[in-house]
C-alpha cells in the first residue's frame, strides 16, 4: 500500500517512522509547506520508501495533487486542516485519518460527511490519537463485547516521569490546549443524562503500576464522539491524571482570570490580555525538552453480559523509548494512527464512509498491533 503523511511536526514523523518500518507499506510520502524541514526529517529515516513532497494544505490543488498518489493518507497537520483535507480525500478518492480536534466542532463537521464519503468508496476516520482515538478503540471493544453498555470511565495522563516543581507537569502539546482542556465545561452522563461539570473538578485519588498516589480530574474534550455513539449509557466521564495537587494549583490561576482569552487589563495605558502574557511565561517552565515522559491510560467499561454485571478494563503505561528518544506520547500517538491507515489500506477495514473510532476499529486487531509496536495495552 501507499500512504501519504500531511504534516513534518512530531506526530507526522513518528507515523513516518512506523510506516517505513512495514513491510507491507510499498511508498510513504512525507508533506509540509516547508520542503527543508521535510527533508530533515527525511534524512532522519533513511528509507528507499520514502519521499519528500512540498504541499501548501491551504491550497486546494496541491493539496489533492499530493493525496491522489496514495491508498491512504493520515493528516497530522493542525486540526484546522482537518475538514479540508477529508473533503478532498473525498474528492480524490482516497481514504483519510487524522489526529482529531473537538474545538470549533471540527471532527463534527468531518462526520457529516458521511454519505458522501460513502458514494465515493472511501473511508475516512477521524480522533486517532490517544484521548480521543486510543480511549475510543477500547471503549469501543469493551462495549461490543457486552449484551449491554452501562458505564464508561476514562482516564489519562501524559506526565513526566521524574515531576519537577512548580506544576510537576511537562507539556507534549501546547500549553494554549491545555488552557481550553483545563477551563473549557467537561461534557458526561451521570444517571443516563447528558450534563456539563467544571473541568478540574471532582478530583479523585488514583494508581497505576509504579504510579501513585496520583490525582483524576475532569477536563473537557476527553469524551469526544462517545456520548454519540453510545447515547443510552448511565455513566460517561473522562478524567487527565497527574500528580497530587496540580488541579488545585491550576484552579488558582483559573480563578486569578489568568487563563481568561476574554479579559484584559490596563498597563500603563496598554490593554494586556494576563492569559497571552502568562503562556508566554509558562511556557519554557513547563516545556518537555529532553525530559522523560509516561503516557497512562486506563479505561473502564462496564454493563451486563448474559444478565450479569461485568466489567471490561484496559490499561496501558508506555515510558519514553530510549534508544530512538521518541517520546511517550508520540509513541502512543503516532503508532495509533498508523496502525488504523494501514488497517484500512491491508483491507482489515473495510467500511465506506465517515466513522468514529469506536464504532470501526477492532479492538483486538488494533491491541495486537500496539504491541507489536512496544505498547502494551493490557486487559484487566
Amino acid at each position: 500500500m501507499k500512504v501519504g503523511v500531511l504534516g513534518s511536526g512530531l506526530m507526522g514523523k513518528e507515523a513516518a517512522r512506523d510506516l517505513v518500518a512495514s513491510t507491507e507499506v510499498t511508498d510513504v510520502g512525507l508533506a509540509d509547506v516547508d520542503i527543508n524541514r521535510v527533508q530533515q526529517v527525511c534524512d532522519t529515516l533513511p528509507s528507499s520508501k520514502l519521499s519528500a513532497h512540498q504541499v501548501d494544505a491551504n491550497n486546494p490543488k496541491e493539496l489533492a495533487g499530493f493525496m491522489k498518489q496514495f491508498d491512504v493518507i493520515i493528516n497530522a497537520l493542525f486540526y484546522s486542516f482537518n475538514e479540508i483535507v477529508a473533503k478532498t480525500a473525498i474528492k480524490v478518492g482516497v481514504s483519510s485519518v487524522d489526529l482529531g480536534g473537538h474545538i470549533g466542532n471540527i471532527t463534527d463537521k468531518v462526520l457529516q460527511l458521511g454519505e458522501e464519503a460513502k458514494k465515493a468508496g472511501v473511508t475516512i476516520i477521524p480522533d486517532l490519537g490517544v484521548a480521543p482515538g486510543m480511549i475510543n478503540i477500547l471503549s469501543g471493544y469493551g462495549v461490543s463485547k457486552l449484551d449491554k453498555a452501562q458505564s464508561i470511565k476514562l482516564y489519562v495522563g501524559g506526565i513526566p516521569l521524574r515531576p519537577e516543581a512548580p506544576f510537576e507537569y511537562n507539556h507534549v502539546f501546547s500549553m494554549e490546549g491545555v488552557f481550553d482542556h483545563y477551563t473549557d465545561p467537561s461534557l458526561i452522563i451521570r444517571d443516563g443524562m447528558k450534563q456539563e461539570v467544571p473541568s478540574l473538578s471532582e478530583v479523585e485519588e488514583v494508581h497505576f503500576e509504579k504510579f501513585g498516589p496520583l490525582e483524576a480530574f475532569h477536563t473537557s474534550g476527553g469524551t469526544s464522539t462517545l456520548s454519540l455513539s453510545y447515547p443510552d449509557l448511565e455513566e460517561l466521564e473522562y478524567k487527565t491524571v497527574r500528580y497530587p495537587r496540580h488541579a488545585e494549583k491550576f484552579q488558582l490561576l483559573v480563578d486569578l482570570n489568568l487563563t481568561r482569552k476574554d479579559y484584559e487589563v490596563d498597563v500603563n495605558g496598554q490593554k494586556i490580555n494576563p492569559r497571552e502574557v502568562f503562556l508566554k511565561v509558562l511556557d519554557p517552565i513547563v516545556e518537555l525538552g529532553d525530559k522523560d515522559d509516561v503516557v497512562l491510560l486506563r479505561v473502564i467499561v462496564s454493563g451486563l453480559k448474559d444478565g450479569q454485571p461485568t466489567t471490561f478494563e484496559y490499561e496501558m503505561v508506555t515510558y519514553k523509548d530510549q534508544a530512538t528518544q521518541v517520546t511517550a506520547m508520540a509513541r502512543a500517538t503516532a503508532n495509533t494512527i498508523s496502525t488504523v491507515a494501514q488497517m484500512i489500506g491491508n483491507g482489515i477495514i473495510k467500511e465506506k464512509g465517515v466513522y468514529p473510532p469506536e464504532k470501526i476499529v477492532p479492538g483486538d486487531t488494533y491491541m495486537k498491533e500496539m504491541a507489536k509496536r512496544g505498547v502494551m495495552i493490557k486487559e484487566m
